[in-house]
């Protein structure tokens, strides 16, 4: 297995040449919003401005996703990924699926 180290949202990596692509990598987590947070997130948006709770479970989220989208591309034997990519959908009222995707690649530097 090799280390993966690069990722990027672009379709190539400069520096590096693509010598093989090993398919689709993803990384799916899915969250729900708590009692608590809920009722804290909607007082806060009573006032207006930044949401410090959603905002961190949003991050909490993605982070999940993408390091389940680096471990399957690990799995593959990838050392790293092109064309990330996140994406969300709301499953049902308060259940949200966030997704990382990705090209896993095995890329060699170019001298």
């Amino acid at each position: 297995m090799t280390d993966l180290t690069l990722i990027t949202t672009s379709t190539s990596l400069e520096g590096y040449k693509v010598i093989k692509q090993l398919g689709l990598v993803r990384g799916i987590t899915v969250r729900s919003r708590s009692l608590v947070g809920n009722i804290a997130g909607g007082f806060m948006t009573l006032f207006g401005g930044r949401s410090a709770i959603y905002t961190e479970l949003c991050e909490r989220s993605r982070e999940e996703a993408l390091q389940l989208m680096i471990q399957h591309g690990r799995e593959l034997g990838c050392n790293a990924i092109i064309n990330m990519r996140y994406d969300a959908n709301e499953v049902m009222n308060g259940l949200t699926e966030v997704l990382a995707y990705g090209t896993a690649v095995l890329v060699e530097k170019i001298d």
